[in-house]
């Protein structure tokens, strides 16, 4: 018999997060002094996605944090120009810094996975430990070959302001539905998304990180990572590649794991919820 889940609500436990003109949404549970879990979404996810992984890890004793990125979810919209990496990295610290604290366990999924990874190697102090989900360090991402490359062609797509907003949401939102058909959250997704330029809002993370050019130039060097990092990648992933994971361990001096969930498509949060919980509870303890 599978288990019978309490639908939770993360946003329960929520508060703004001022930075400069724009406020971020963020759900915060869990013991004031439990050590703290950062948890970051990607696209097209709110921080909705972590509905399983809140309960788990705050039943563990852990204070979870979990923003809404800037231009998703409740947080405020931007534009390209406002949604570059460095603003993405300064929003969770900024968000740590709220909250009173130092160091954080960081886990990130997709686009949550990239600003984990460039916190990382921006702010390593800020750490405890990085857990990355489905999306490799970023020289092993570019560095993965043409079979990447292949399964990438929708961020180059979303670089046509107007034409890939149309695209997503024509035939009610055919495109987002079908490729949401491993995980079930279209629907809460075209919610969110429907709402007056917030489709637009959320292609902004791409159109900020993932210009064409970028595509073509080599790939950029970092120094390693001296943190703990656990990469976490799943066998029916629409969009990334095993060999951009494990290949990050080249760029880890720290302690490195890399854990396989089969079975999985690309959201594992919702998909694969009671073994990522495991996971994740295996190994933040002691850290």
């Amino acid at each position: 018999m599978g288990t019978v889940r309490v639908m939770f609500d993360v946003y329960s436990s929520c508060r703004r997060v001022d930075r400069g003109d724009l406020s971020l949404a963020v759900a915060d549970h869990g013991p004031e002094d439990g050590i703290p879990v950062l948890l970051l979404h990607g696209f097209p996810d709110s921080a909705r996605l972590w509905r399983h992984q809140v309960p788990a890890l705050t039943g563990a004793g852990y204070r979870v944090l979990a923003p809404d990125l800037r231009g998703f979810g409740r947080s405020d919209p931007v534009t390209p120009d406002a949604c570059g990496m460095g603003e993405l990295v300064a929003d969770a610290v900024a968000v740590l810094d709220e909250a009173g604290i130092d160091r954080a366990h960081v886990v990130g999924h997709d686009w949550g996975s990239a600003i984990a990874w460039a916190i990382a190697l921006s702010a390593p102090k800020r750490l405890r430990s990085v857990t990355a989900l489905s999306v490799g360090h970023p020289t092993s991402f570019r560095s993965a070959g043409a079979a990447q490359l292949e399964k990438s062609w929708y961020m180059l797509f979303f670089q046509f302001e107007g034409i890939a907003e149309a695209a997503v949401a024509a035939d009610d939102w055919k495109w987002l539905r079908l490729w949401s058909r491993s995980c079930g959250e279209a629907d809460s997704w075209i919610a969110d998304l429907s709402r007056p330029g917030r489709l637009a809002s959320a292609l902004a993370i791409y159109r900020a990180n993932s210009r064409p050019e970028t595509y073509v130039a080599p790939p950029k060097h970092y120094p390693p990572i001296e943190l703990p990092v656990m990469g976490v990648w799943s066998s029916n992933d629409l969009a990334l590649t095993e060999r951009q994971m494990v290949g990050s361990g080249e760029h880890v001096a720290g302690e490195w794991r890399y854990e396989r969930i089969e079975g999985a498509g690309h959201w594992i949060p919702v998909e694969a919820p009671d073994a990522l919980n495991a996971l994740l509870l295996d190994w933040l303890a002691g850290k």
